[in-house]
């Protein structure tokens, strides 16, 4: 495997690949890969988003710019990576270690710069305009997001929830951001939305009963829970009564299972494998991560992710941003806040978890992706949106951008689409978010023509794009 020097000059094709220790055998990637038999598609048992709000620039970490104008390629400098075909930013020397396992689609385009409706885009898939005006929340009629989709046509079998969100729910601009929700399923497919595990005496919201209430006292209103609930069925043939039953079971089974509680347990973790992922020293907590407060969430957020999905849950959506804040979006101080509070923690939480969902065989039945709703633009300062760009910073550029997969249900190594030599369009291969999106149901074994039914019955497809065959593993 490479290491992770800085390149003192741009690097060329023939030059990375001579590092790899390929060239003198006249092996190219595509013949490389070529040579090896394509991974046979298995279908994800479960997945995690790694949704990077505020739109994370893929010049400064994916696909870097070596060649292009200093005002482009900014102050980072590519390293090598262990795939012989993809440099990865300086910023990332832990995940450039995990290169080969990656598949990266780097021509998406759209044309949303806000980051409300543009998030509604990446996590359901859908256009995010309706009569005219952009989807800003979530609302009873509005498309549910991949984690509710994916609970309800492939629904667990255990106590714990089908889809949680961690840390917390994402607010901009006087408004939850949509994709967040459960949509036309309605709130039973809403996620279980954790709260902040790396805060001392973390407790999930829920999860601590009255004290006066006793494991029997509990039972005891369980069953007549029931009774309630059956003779109120016999009055009633409206769907509410099934969705309030759907939520007290639900807070039943959170509040009984020793299974439950034990998930959400960190301490249960070895402390070397929690230093791994990062722990928070007691960071002041009311200074965002624009303010350079960092992450401090993300690596005990990320460890709880792994425990979650380990145990059942199918669907977990990670924040890497900070209450109303979109980390990523830096429009000022863009690279010092890159260096300093936005990428060592997110490098450090999430190689800890690939290297520890490797090693515990966990990663050939999980999909990991990386992605935001938008990038950042090429050319430092450009202004794109009303929230504007100082000289030091990137603004939203949603016409061309990365998004990163692994795991189940991806070939590992392959690279999708390419952008122009600044970063700005795709060049070859653009594919949109439904495309995305469609891509992530298939690795997961959902067929994106699979049908849901919103509150009226009215039928509608969990995706209207095209699965991206050459990142999948093959059937």
């Amino acid at each position: 495997m490479m290491g992770q020097a800085v390149l003192s000059r741009p690097m060329c094709r023939r030059s990375l690949l001579s590092l790899g220790g390929l060239w003198p055998f006249g092996l190219t990637l595509p013949r490389l890969l070529a040579a090896q038999p394509r991974v046979r598609r298995r279908a994800a048992q479960r997945c995690l988003l790694v949704f990077m709000e505020g739109g994370p620039s893929h010049i400064d970490l994916w696909d870097v710019k070596p060649q292009a104008p200093l005002e482009v390629r900014g102050e980072f400098r590519p390293i090598q990576s262990s795939h012989p075909e993809l440099p990865l930013s300086e910023l990332l020397p832990g995940l450039s270690r995990h290169a080969h396992r990656f598949a990266v689609i780097r021509s998406v385009t759209h044309g949303i710069v806000d980051h409300n409706a543009g998030s509604y885009y990446a996590l359901c898939g859908r256009f995010p305009v309706e009569g005219g005006q952009l989807v800003l929340t979530d609302r009873t009629d509005t498309f549910p997001p991949l984690g509710a989709v994916a609970a309800k046509l492939r629904p667990t079998a255990g106590p714990l929830p089908a889809y949680v969100q961690i840390a917390e729910k994402q607010f901009n601009n006087g408004y939850d951001i949509p994709g967040q929700a459960g949509g036309f399923l309605g709130p039973a497919y809403d996620p279980f939305v954790t709260g902040d595990p790396s805060i001392p005496d973390f407790t999930p919201p829920g999860f601590s009963p009255l004290p006066e209430l006793s494991a029997d006292r509990i039972a005891q209103r369980s069953r007549l829970l029931a009774d309630l609930e059956r003779s109120l069925a016999r009055l009633s043939d409206d769907p509410r009564w099934d969705r309030l039953g759907v939520f007290q079971r639900q807070a039943l089974q959170l509040i009984s299972s020793p299974e439950v509680r034990s998930a959400f347990d960190l301490s249960r973790e070895p402390a070397a494998l929690r230093e791994k992922y990062g722990m928070d020293r007691g960071s002041n907590r009311a200074i965002e991560a624009r303010q350079f407060g960092g992450l401090p969430h993300l690596g005990q957020s990320t460890l709880l992710a792994r425990r979650l999905l380990e145990r059942g849950v199918r669907l977990v959506t990670l924040v890497t941003g900070r209450r109303i804040d979109q980390a990523w979006d830096t429009h000022r101080q863009h690279f010092r806040l890159m260096r300093q509070s936005l990428c060592p923690p997110f490098d450090q939480a999430m190689t800890a978890l690939l290297d520890d969902l490797a090693e515990r065989g966990l990663l050939d039945d999980t999909l990991v992706v990386f992605f935001g709703e938008f990038g950042r633009t090429p050319k430092i300062g450009y202004v794109t949106s009303g929230a504007g760009a100082t000289s030091d910073g990137r603004d939203h550029w949603p016409y061309c951008y990365s998004v990163v997969m692994a795991g189940a249900g991806i070939q590992p190594g392959a690279l999708y689409g390419a952008s122009d030599r600044d970063g700005a369009y795709p060049i070859r291969d653009a594919v949109r978010p439904e495309d995305i999106v469609a891509t992530v149901y298939a690795a997961l074994g959902i067929a994106p023509h699979t049908e849901i039914f919103d509150r009226e019955g009215r039928p509608h497809v969990v995706s209207t794009g095209r699965p991206i065959e050459a990142v999948l593993a093959s059937s």
